[in-house]
């Protein structure tokens, strides 16, 4: 596997959680969220994405509501 390209992950990080350890880490990120029955910040549009409401539940109702929105 590739080194994480972190500078580059970051300038596409939508992610408004401020102490989180793992922006720019899309792996780590994701394997995190997972774990909880969640999904990353960056498929949520941003102003979803700062309601914190990161379910899999949520981005269905978002998708079926808006479409794509990237």
């Amino acid at each position: 596997m590739p080194e994480c390209q972190r500078d580059t992950n970051m300038r596409r990080c939508n992610c408004t959680y401020e102490p989180c350890s793992k922006k720019g880490m899309c792996c780590e990120c994701l394997w995190y969220h997972w774990a909880m029955g969640q999904l990353p910040a960056c498929l949520f549009p941003d102003d979803v994405e700062k309601t914190y409401d990161r379910s899999v539940e949520n981005f269905i109702r978002t998708y079926q509501q808006r479409g794509r929105w990237w």
